[in-house]
């Protein structure tokens, strides 16, 4: 039991630094390597992470089968605080993600998405010129709305094109806003009433494959309506993940102990 302890953290920790040479070896690629601005964003991040992992599971490795307490308690602190900081950022993405969904607009498949609707800490986020610029830069990068342009020849019209089953970006960032009553050409191609607008999107809206509505509101929304879908999922995932530190803390709560009974057994002799 007392030698278990100490292996299976051992193990563990073993795992965790092989797990932290491809996370660290990517980050280091696409610092290199990287050709957009989206894919040089995670470079940093992961980088980061990669270095944080193989330090904590060195750290583990060595204190529980070397038999160096120090260490093992330096551990213990590094493990107790992720603990702390996964469970605090789940705590906050269900919050932020609480609130805001897609309006349902009678005999149309897809939805529209307003941006008043979600978090005021999300809004500020986009609604801040420095932010939006790179994730517009992102989302022009990913080419999404020209894959629309594929199905010109099946949406003819504007009735058969409410048919299409849009998702969030693509229903807020690459068609102007149901409220403008534009005229259909094509997926990505409306022509502009005359009148005035009380939606401002209408008058932001352009043809133009490289503008579109992504500076829309709408567009806003709808990075937020698919961001606050991918962050119910990670906190999902970080419930399981911090009931698996929670466990792997207790083993080398355990691994500490057993280190203080030796050092104390050795002592008395």
């Amino acid at each position: 039991m007392i030698r278990c302890s100490n292996s299976l953290v051992g193990i563990l920790n073993f795992f965790v630094f092989l797990l932290s040479i491809p996370i660290l070896s990517s980050g280091i690629w696409l610092s290199l390597h990287g050709n957009t601005q989206c894919e040089r964003f995670l470079d940093k991040p992961m980088i980061a992470l990669g270095s944080f992992l193989m330090v904590v599971a060195i750290a583990g490795v060595v204190g529980s089968c070397c038999r160096v307490t120090w260490l093992l308690w330096f551990y213990l602190c590094v493990m107790f605080l992720l603990i702390v900081i996964v469970f605090c950022f789940t705590i906050f993405a269900f919050l932020v993600t609480n609130k805001g969904s897609g309006e349902t607009i009678p005999g149309k498949a897809y939805k529209e998405y307003r941006l008043g609707d979600y978090s005021e800490w999300l809004q500020k986020r986009v609604n801040d010129n420095h932010h939006w610029k790179n994730i517009r830069s992102c989302l022009y990068d990913d080419k999404f709305c020209n894959r629309l342009e594929i199905f010109s020849d099946i949406y003819r019209n504007a009735s058969a094109f409410s048919k299409k089953d849009l998702n969030s970006l693509e229903s807020g960032c690459c068609k102007p806003s149901n409220d403008c009553n534009f005229t259909y050409i094509s997926p990505t191609t409306w022509n502009k009433t005359s009148g005035t607008y009380k939606n401002p999107d209408c008058n932001t809206w352009d043809n133009d494959n490289n503008k579109l509505c992504y500076d829309c509101q709408a567009c806003k929304a709808g990075f937020i309506d698919n961001l606050k879908t991918s962050w119910k999922v990670v906190a999902i995932v970080n419930i399981i993940f911090i009931v698996v530190l929670m466990i792997v803390y207790a083993m080398a709560c355990c691994a500490v102990r057993n280190n203080m009974k030796d050092k104390n057994n050795y002592a008395s002799f």
